[in-house]
C-alpha cells in the first residue's frame, strides 16, 4: 500500500471519529439534517406528482376536445349521408373512426395515470406519516436521555459539593473567627455609644418641653375665656376615661 494511501486511510479515520463525536453530542442537529433530507426528498416527489397530475388534467382535456370533435364528425356524416355524399361521408366515418380509437386511447392512459397518481399519493402520505411517527419516537426518546443525563448531572454535583463541604473546614473556621471578631467590635461599639449618652439630660429636657407645652396649651385657654386644663396626674381615671 502506498505511502498517500495511508495517509488517506488515517485521514478518513480521523474525521470519522471527528463526525462520530459531534453525532454523540449534537443528536437535534441530525434530527434536524434528517427532517431537511426527508423536506428536499419530498420535495421533489411532490414536483413529480404534480407532474403526473399535469398529465392527467391534460389527457382530460383532450377526451374532451376530441368527443365534442367526434360529435360534430357524426353529424356531418349523417348530413353527407343524406345528401348522398357518400365519398366524403365515408371518408367523415373513416376519420371518426381513428377519432376514436385515439379517444380510447386517450381514456386507457388516463386511467392508468390516476390509478398511478393516486397509488404515488397515497405512498407519500404513508411515508410523511411514517416519517412524523419516527421523529416523533426519537424526540420522545431525547427527551428521555437529557432527563437522565440531567439527573446524572445533578447527582454528581451534588456529591462534589458535599466532598467539598467536608473539605472547607480550615476555611469554615477562619469565616466563623471573622463574624465573631465583628460581632464583638460591632457590640463593644453599642454599648460605648449607650454608656455615653446622659439619661439625666435626656429626662430633664424631656420634663422641660412637657413644661413649654402646658404653659403653651394654658395661653390658649385663657385667650379663649377657659379656665385652665388640671394636670394629667390631678385628673381622676374617671375624668380620664370620658376625655377620651
Amino acid at each position: 500500500m502506498g505511502f498517500f494511501a495511508r495517509i488517506g486511510r488515517l485521514i478518513n479515520g480521523f474525521l470519522g471519529l471527528f463526525i462520530t463525536g459531534l453525532e454523540s453530542r449534537n443528536p437535534d442537529a441530525l434530527m434536524e439534517a434528517a427532517r431537511s433530507d426527508f423536506r428536499d426528498r419530498m420535495a421533489k416527489y411532490n414536483m413529480a406528482l404534480a407532474r403526473m397530475a399535469g398529465i392527467a388534467e391534460r389527457l382530460k382535456s383532450q377526451i374532451k376536445t376530441k368527443t365534442a370533435n367526434a360529435q360534430q364528425l357524426e353529424q356531418r356524416i349523417l348530413a353527407n349521408h343524406r345528401a348522398g355524399n357518400m365519398d366524403l361521408a365515408g371518408s367523415l366515418a373513416r376519420e371518426l373512426q381513428e377519432l376514436k380509437a385515439d379517444m380510447a386511447t386517450d381514456t386507457t392512459e388516463l386511467q392508468e395515470t390516476e390509478d398511478a397518481y393516486q397509488a404515488n399519493l397515497r405512498q407519500a402520505r404513508v411515508a410523511q406519516k411514517d416519517f412524523e411517527d419516527k421523529i416523533r419516537h426519537l424526540q420522545q426518546q431525547l427527551s428521555q436521555v437529557k432527563v437522565k443525563e440531567a439527573q446524572a448531572e445533578a447527582a454528581a454535583a451534588l456529591n462534589n459539593v458535599a466532598f467539598k463541604v467536608g473539605d472547607m473546614g480550615d476555611t469554615m473556621k477562619t469565616v466563623e473567627d471573622v463574624l465573631a471578631k465583628r460581632y464583638e467590635e460591632s457590640a463593644g461599639k453599642a454599648r460605648l455609644a449607650a454608656d455615653m449618652v446622659d439619661t439625666a439630660a435626656v429626662a430633664e429636657k424631656e420634663n422641660e418641653r412637657k413644661a413649654l407645652e402646658q404653659t403653651a396649651l394654658a395661653e390658649f385657654l385663657a385667650s379663649q375665656g377657659m379656665p385652665a386644663a388640671t394636670t394629667a396626674t390631678s385628673e381622676s381615671p374617671q375624668a380620664s376615661k370620658d376625655i377620651a
